[in-house]
């Protein structure tokens, strides 16, 4: 296990070595979701580790916010607190976000947390319970329109339509700056036509799948697009390996790329009004060879096993790596994958065997890293 695990992490410092050589020269990075705590899921954001995730690629500035904390009520008024302190030690580092719960007393919190220094507001309908037709939503965006901040909103998995509530919620508070997070996969198709091209409605890249951003990026103007990790969740190097392997492949100029990896979320944290939407990029298909379609779709039944940490039984990581041995003119390609695929398959045979839960959860998780990593490659190979 211990030679697995060494061997990873040998892997994934190359692709660091890769991201610094794409990632523009000068380029400012600022992500646009990370946690800062400790979530009732198990997930941790330890303060020290947070800054050591963010320092490791020289991202000057994040909007950070509370996690579904174990001690949220009343209120997430601790975990509030908290994330102030943090921003606070961070000297500016963190980008403080209040995060609140519809049921119990929002206006309240968010006034608080503001007066105090938080210069967003985090809204999370699925983990919180609530429907973007809730009332008790109208005040809030009311408050973001007066105090000029964004509300940063899941709209990840475990949703219904969100589009229409939430765009007649931006129609009577334009002055409110919103951040969709995850890509809006919740409601894309939705989502896109209704804040497509729309000035002050933001996008994040925070998904593990580059199909979704690939649809995205031709959904929504790439000045829309911010750069986004949703730490601890995601990690790197996959977060900003994903974000610009797809950002490329659609077409993003150098400049559109600079403004996705920071220049856009620096603005709405400066203050400044955001710039004028243009037309997507990226296309309609995604065209590939049918090898690195065959290897991303082992992968994806992959994933699940693997988050719901089942075994390979169905041996979807040897389909996948025996995909990689085809000879269709792209070896170093599938040369890559395979590498970090048969690594990640040592791994995942060691989790039955490992005996500490934490053990088992790192692994896993190193495990995924891996898949990732691998599972972008071959979506954004191109002919």
């Amino acid at each position: 296990m211990e030679e697995a695990v060494e061997r990873a992490r040998r892997l994934l410092s190359g692709y660091d070595e890769e991201l610094r050589r794409v990632i523009p020269e000068g380029a400012e990075l600022f992500d646009a979701h990370v946690h800062v705590g400790r979530d009732i899921d198990g997930f941790v954001a330890p303060y020290d580790e947070l800054m050591a995730f963010l320092a490791r690629y020289g991202v000057g500035r994040a909007f950070a916010f509370c996690m579904d904390e174990p001690d949220r009520e009343p209120a997430f008024r601790a975990a509030n607190d908290r994330t102030l302190a943090a921003a606070e030690r961070s000297g500016g580092a963190l980008i403080p976000f209040v995060r609140l719960d519809l049921a119990q007393e929002p206006i309240e919190e968010a006034t608080r947390c503001l007066d105090l220094g938080a210069r967003g507001i985090k809204l999370h309908p699925r983990s919180q319970g609530f429907l973007l037709n809730d009332e008790r939503l109208a005040p809030v965006f009311a408050l973001a329109a007066e105090r000029r901040v964004p509300i940063l909103i899941h709209g990840g998995r475990g949703l219904p339509p969100i589009s229409d509530h939430l765009e007649r919620l931006v129609d009577a508070y334009p002055e409110a700056q919103l951040i969709i997070a995850h890509g809006g996969i919740a409601d894309l198709a939705d989502l896109s036509e209704a804040f497509g091209g729309r000035a002050g409605v933001f996008f994040d890249t925070s998904v593990w799948s580059p199909i979704d951003l690939l649809d995205m990026f031709q959904r929504v103007s790439p000045e829309q697009v911010l750069y986004a990790s949703d730490y601890p969740y995601g990690q790197q190097p996959g977060s900003l390996f994903i974000s610009l392997r797809t950002a490329r492949l659609s077409g993003l100029s150098e400049e559109q790329v600079r403004d996705m990896l920071g220049r856009s979320a620096a603005r709405i944290a400066n203050g400044e009004p955001p710039l004028e939407p243009t037309s997507p990029n990226g296309r309609r298909t995604l065209e590939q060879p049918i090898t690195f379609a065959r290897i991303h779709h082992y992968l994806a039944m992959a994933t699940p096993l693997l988050w719901t940490r089942q075994t390979d039984t169905i041996g979807v990581l040897g389909l996948a790596l025996n995909a990689c041995r085809e000879r269709d003119g792209f070896e170093d390609e599938r040369e890559r994958i395979a590498d970090l695929l048969a690594c990640a398959r040592d791994l995942w045979r060691t989790l039955p065997e490992t005996e500490s839960e934490s053990d088992r959860v790192e692994l896993g998780r190193l495990t995924f890293r891996l898949i990732h990593l691998a599972d972008i490659l071959a979506v954004t190979v191109s002919e």
